[in-house]
């Protein structure tokens, strides 16, 4: 489940830019802070901890930006 969570945070980083829609600016900044595979495993450890609040509380997942159709 590790591996799977660090390659996913790995191809998000990918495409990681400035100025794109998809990219969040806790990313951004990391990414000049730290080294990318660094930063693969804080997001993954991140989105570990989105996944074990869902599944604890029974909640669907919640986008932070609302979605433009």
């Amino acid at each position: 489940m590790r591996q799977l969570l660090v390659l996913g945070a790995t191809a998000v980083i990918r495409f990681a830019k400035p100025g794109r829609p998809s990219a969040s600016a806790w990313l951004l900044a990391l990414l000049e802070r730290k080294p990318r595979k660094l930063a693969a495993v804080a997001l993954a450890n991140k989105m570990a901890r989105i996944i074990w609040a869902m599944l604890t509380r029974g909640e669907d997942y919640r986008s932070a930006k609302p979605v433009v159709a």
